[in-house]
């Protein structure tokens, strides 16, 4: 039992320092800290003799239960800031709960490899994206019109649940590229994050059930130890990198959101190609 418990202790440290790193990530960047979350659970589901798919599965369902009380930390932070649009907000919303109920159920379906591929690519193309033109004009001056916004906000829903990260991922390129303010599209894309992980959390706990090699602790596809272990830091450390990001330009905020997305995303896809 003793050598258990030891065993345990650097699994529990680097959970810890996950839980700081996605809270930190979801106030700078609104993200949700599920670029960070679902790799690191990705990897270490695996010491357990959890196989990647599984691992994959559980990972992406723990990190939409951990963003939950993450961006409403993050929510709080932005909204206090001012950061937060109300009107995008509000006709986002409904598509995004939509299709990301609609992604939690085709999650139980997908082929973990493909959600590992999808993963991997996603957040490289979004990274090189931001990367090459961090400090470069939008490319439109406007946003859409309302239907060319539900359909953006539909997508942002379905992928960002299927990959188990938060709205910031796809919802602050999108909303930069039509010339909303870096600041602004982080604090509103919180708030995505919130729309897309607790609809989706409820239906996985509904219909999700845990591999034959999940891990100890499982509630259906959410890992409940992991759940534990990160939530207090990432919640305590949510408004930490919102006041960071406070006082970065857009430029650098761009940077230092590519940069974890590119390698985030390029250990994953090297991760599919090793199987």
């Amino acid at each position: 039992m003793l050598n258990e418990l030891l065993s345990a202790w650097p699994i529990l440290i680097a959970l810890m320092v996950t839980g700081v790193f996605a809270g930190i990530l979801a106030g700078l960047l609104g993200v949700g800290g599920g670029i960070v979350i679902v790799p690191v659970l990705y990897f270490l589901l695996q010491f357990f003799d959890v196989s990647p798919t599984s691992a994959i599965e559980i990972a992406v369902a723990t990190s939409l239960a951990i963003i939950v009380p993450t961006a409403i930390s993050s929510i709080r932070a932005h909204y206090f800031k001012g950061n937060v649009d109300l009107p995008i907000l509000k006709w986002w919303s409904g598509f995004i709960l939509v299709f990301a109920v609609i992604g939690s159920l085709l999650i139980t379906y997908v082929n973990g490899e493909s959600l590992t591929l999808m993963f991997g690519v996603i957040a490289v193309c979004v990274s090189l994206n931001l990367l090459f033109r961090a400090s470069a004009p939008s490319l439109f001056s406007e946003l859409p019109s309302k239907l060319w916004q539900g359909v953006m906000a539909s997508l942002t829903g379905l992928l960002s649940v299927m990959i188990g990260i938060g709205g910031g991922t796809l919802g602050v390129p999108l909303l930069t590229s039509f010339n909303v303010k870096t600041h602004r599209a982080v604090g509103t894309a919180a708030a995505f994050g919130l729309v897309i992980a607790l609809p989706a959390v409820i239906t996985l706990l509904l219909v999700g059930q845990a591999p034959t090699d999940a891990p100890f602790g499982n509630f259906g596809l959410v890992n409940v130890p992991a759940f534990l272990a990160m939530v207090p830091l990432t919640v305590m450390f949510a408004p930490v990198g919102a006041r960071i990001g406070a006082t970065l330009d857009q430029a650098q905020l761009k940077r230092v959101f590519a940069v974890a997305l590119l390698i985030t995303g390029s250990r994953m896809l090297y991760q599919v190609a090793s199987l």
